[in-house]
C-alpha cells in the first residue's frame, strides 16, 4: 500500500474527476429525458420511434461511441460527457414513460373530477406517481454511468479509469486494485443511497 499511501492527492483528485463526470452527465441526461418523457408518454407512435431509437443508442459498446465522437469533439471531457448522457437518457426516458403509463386511470379520472386541468394532473398526481419508477431508472442509470465513465480514461477524460489503465500499461497491481475498488466502492454507495430515497417516498407522500 505504499503506493497509495504517497499518491493520496492523485487519487483524490481521480474519484472528484470520476464524480464530477457522472454527476454532470446525470444532470444533463435528466434535462434531456423529463421533457422528452412527458412528450412521448402522451404520443403512443412518437413513443415506439424514441424509445428505439433510445434502446439503440444504449446497446452501442462504450469504446464505439467515444471512437466516434472522439473525431468530431477531439479528446478529452466533450466527448465523454456526451457519450455518458447518451447512455443516461434512454434508461431514464424508459423509467419515466413506464412510471407515467402505469398510473392507475381511476387515480387520473378523479384528479379530472376534482377539477384539474390536465397540466394540474400532470404535475401533482402523475408525476409524483411515476417518481419511484424514475428513482428506479436514476439507480440504473447511476450504476451504468459510473462503470462507463470508467472508460472515458481512454480518451483522456480523466477519472478513476486512468488509475487503472496506467496500472496495465505498467503492471502496477496495487493501482489497479485501487481504481478498480474505488469505482465499485462508489457505485455501491450511490446505488444504496438513492435506494434509500425510493424506498422512503411511499412514507413521504
Amino acid at each position: 500500500m505504499r503506493w497509495t499511501v504517497r499518491n493520496l492527492d492523485l487519487i483524490g483528485w481521480a474519484v472528484l474527476t470520476h464524480l464530477g463526470l457522472v454527476l454532470a452527465a446525470l444532470g444533463l441526461a435528466l434535462l434531456v429525458a423529463l421533457p422528452a418523457g412527458l412528450l412521448v408518454a402522451r404520443h403512443r407512435r412518437l413513443r415506439a420511434l424514441v424509445l428505439g431509437a433510445a434502446s439503440l443508442l444504449y446497446s452501442l459498446p462504450t469504446l464505439a461511441l467515444f471512437a466516434l465522437l472522439v473525431p468530431v469533439l477531439g479528446l478529452g471531457v466533450p466527448p465523454a460527457l456526451l457519450a455518458l448522457v447518451t447512455y443516461a437518457v434512454p434508461v431514464l426516458l424508459r423509467s419515466l414513460v413506464a412510471g407515467l403509463a402505469a398510473a392507475p386511470p381511476a387515480v387520473l379520472e378523479a384528479a379530472t373530477g376534482m377539477g384539474l386541468t390536465p397540466a394540474q394532473r400532470l404535475w401533482r398526481v402523475a408525476l409524483p406517481l411515476a417518481l419511484p419508477a424514475l428513482l428506479g431508472g436514476l439507480r440504473v442509470a447511476t450504476v451504468t454511468l459510473v462503470s462507463a465513465a470508467t472508460v472515458a480514461a481512454y480518451i483522456s477524460a480523466g477519472g478513476l479509469g486512468t488509475l487503472i489503465l496506467t496500472g496495465l500499461d505498467q503492471g502496477h497491481t496495487e493501482k489497479i486494485l485501487v481504481g478498480a475498488g474505488l469505482v465499485t466502492l462508489i457505485a455501491l454507495l450511490l446505488d444504496a443511497g438513492l435506494g434509500a430515497v425510493q424506498r422512503r417516498l411511499p412514507a413521504l407522500a
